[in-house]
């Protein structure tokens, strides 16, 4: 079944766009959510204005993310732990520490958008991927460093 995004759905298409889904999916989920309409000439004249709104602010919010993204690509975070030997870390740096250090630099981020596959656990300089937006994602260098013991 034809239908036309209302958003940006990850995997699918962006706002405005054409696409081809299953009938089940368009009919229990796209279209009740308001994700979509049906992609009938009726449907097109009458939301074609409500479409292209969509894709000005989707632009915009792409916009807004890139600029984080790259002040986000400039900030370096560092911390300072305590580690045993060969520089294994007791403990971790999660997804959690990054999403407070980046909040005491005064950057507001979804705790959800940090990549980090699993929790940093040696001391190094660590590239993290941020997804700001689908398609606009920013890499932050966290430094881990030996705390020391005196």
């Amino acid at each position: 079944m034809k239908v036309v995004l209302l958003e940006t759905i990850e995997g699918i298409g962006s706002v405005g766009q054409e696409v081809k889904v299953k009938d089940g999916y368009a009919r229990n989920y796209l279209v009740p959510k308001g994700l979509a309409l049906m992609a009938s000439d009726k449907n097109l004249k009458a939301f074609k204005d409500k479409i292209q709104s969509k894709i000005r602010s989707e632009a915009k919010s792409r916009e807004h993310a890139q600029k984080i993204a790259d002040q986000l690509d400039a900030v370096i975070l560092n911390f300072s732990v305590k580690t045993g030997q060969e520089g294994k870390l007791f403990g971790s740096i999660t997804s959690t520490n990054i999403f407070e250090a980046l909040n005491q630099k005064g950057f507001e981020v979804d705790k959800k958008k940090i990549v980090l596959p699993e929790p940093i656990r040696h001391v190094g300089t660590h590239e993290v991927t941020i997804r700001l937006y689908p398609g606009v994602n920013a890499q932050v260098k966290v430094e881990v460093s030996a705390e020391n013991e005196e």
